[in-house]
């Protein structure tokens, strides 16, 4: 699928950000996202000891695992609508399916650093049935939920690689300025042939604050509402063709 080539400026002007609360739906949704990491960086031991490499990749590797269940969920559930409904869908259904390829690239690209084990992939089989289920059957009670809770999940996955860009640039992953990146990732986001760890890490980053202020728009938009994305998305395809590959 198509996706956008970031400018430099993009890449290096993104910042922390938080959606304030508003009302129940926001704090279960915060709640629940706050619980997840929580869980997530105790049982997985990602809080305690020295931060490495292995860490690092292993915690991307899962988590993005997780995160391309979302879009895929909300995108097959608003497709099934549109066809029970015989009506439009206002351009919902391939920002989400975009957004769902995306994690699925990010996945495919860090998965090129990491042999999982075979206890590896048992978990996140187990998470990915749990987890998909439960969105499901959420994103059918309450959409305006499910798209505040990943906008939550992907401001934590923004804080998180803020993190790690830092310590590329100030701590223990230094070699990672140099390290070249997987072909995969420059193919896929177009980067200069010679591009570090770091470069790919900017993308990433840029691709989850991309997620989180979609997510917390259609979190704020009524179910029948355009998506204000939609030609945003098609001027950009437009003047992606006239980017050759590798630029």
């Amino acid at each position: 699928m198509h996706h956008s080539v970031w400018t430099d400026e993009e890449v290096n002007g993104v910042r922390k950000t938080h959606k304030p609360i508003e009302g129940l739906a926001d704090r279960l949704a915060f709640s629940g996202v706050k619980l997840c990491r929580w869980s997530f960086d105790t049982f997985s031991g990602f809080r305690f000891g020295e931060l490495t490499e292995s860490k690092v990749i292993s915690r991307i590797c899962f988590l993005e695992t997780v995160a391309a269940v979302p879009g895929m969920t909300a995108g097959m559930l608003r497709h099934l609508r549109s066809l029970r409904r015989m009506d439009r869908d206002h351009g919902w259904i391939h920002t989400l399916l975009e957004e769902a390829e995306n994690e699925r690239m990010h996945l495919l690209t860090f998965v090129k650093l990491k042999k999982p084990s075979y206890a590896f992939r048992t978990a996140v089989v187990a998470t990915q049935g749990i987890f998909m289920n439960l969105f499901f059957v959420a994103y059918i009670a309450s959409p305006r939920f499910c798209h505040r809770f990943v906008g939550y999940l992907e401001e934590e996955a923004v804080k998180t690689y803020t993190d790690i860009i830092h310590e590329i640039d100030n701590g223990k992953l230094k070699h990672w300025q140099t390290q070249p990146a997987p072909q995969i990732a420059i193919d896929y986001w177009h980067l200069r042939p010679d591009a570090s760890m770091r470069d790919l890490m900017l993308a990433v980053r840029m691709d989850e604050a991309n997620h989180r202020d979609v997510n917390h728009t259609f979190a704020s938009l009524k179910k029948n509402e355009i998506n204000p994305y939609v030609q945003a998305h098609a001027e950009e395809t437009a003047a992606s063709r006239a980017i050759p590959s590798n630029a």
